[in-house]
């Protein structure tokens, strides 16, 4: 299927690079990062929790995703959760999709950006990062590609980040909208493997048994800032 960014503009979606530029990007990208908050859900927690949720729909886009990277580029994606907070359902989505890494308790994320780049041998470049607010954009200014959730609240923020050139594509979903499959969908859209992914997912064809079989065996581990230095932690 040919690409059309109509379908996501008509909704309110935001391309900041031409598509064919996005694409270009897709081609050298090795890595996702997913901020936590405001990213998956709305940000909202109660004084007794400090965690926050997920949903299954958001899931399923970041394994598609990373499916079809696998199909271009026959290898894994790396992938993590960078998080200031602390969130348990952030520890249980990683493990349970088998992300390579969760990051928490990390305000100066670029420590945590940069610790990822250098334990996994790549170039912050290679890194498609996914966010929505103030504590994300030192990650923003260094990584390949860079997808906005937006939030209607957050206008002169919006704004910041499109004048500073700060992302590359904003959602036309919100926090908590499921903001992340629509991200996912565009990006493998533009890429121009959505069908193929969809299919294969459908058959469970021997390319895909091959990619789950890998993402599988995929350990996640977890990493905070303790006297200014990433460490590894058990589990939290």
């Amino acid at each position: 299927m040919t690409f059309s960014n109509t379908i996501y503009t008509a909704m309110g979606a935001e391309f900041i690079l031409p598509i064919d530029a996005i694409n270009e990007k897709l081609k050298d990208i090795r890595a996702f990062i997913f901020d936590w908050d405001g990213v998956f859900n709305t940000g909202q927690k109660q004084a007794s929790d400090t965690s926050s949720s997920f949903n299954e729909i958001d899931s399923m886009g970041t394994n598609l995703l990373r499916f079809s990277q696998y199909i271009q580029q026959q290898q894994m994606p790396i992938s993590a959760v960078i998080s200031g907070e602390k969130n348990t359902s952030a520890f249980y989505f990683s493990q349970r999709e088998h992300f390579d890494a969760s990051y928490f308790k990390v305000f100066h994320k670029k420590k945590a950006l940069h610790h990822f780049c250098q334990t996994h041998h790549i170039s912050p470049k290679q890194v498609c990062f996914f966010f929505d607010d103030v504590l994300d954009l030192d990650i923003a200014e260094e990584v390949g590609l860079r997808i906005l959730i937006p939030r209607d609240a957050s206008v002169l923020f919006t704004h910041y980040v499109k004048k500073n050139k700060l992302a590359d594509c904003i959602t036309a979903a919100q926090s908590g909208q499921f903001a992340v499959r629509e991200a996912c969908e565009t990006l493998m859209g533009i890429a121009g493997v959505f069908d193929a992914a969809i299919k294969h997912r459908t058959k469970y064809s021997t390319i895909y048994q091959s990619y789950i079989a890998q993402r599988q065996t995929l350990q996640t581990h977890f990493f905070t800032l303790q006297e200014n230095n990433i460490v590894e932690v058990n589990m939290p």
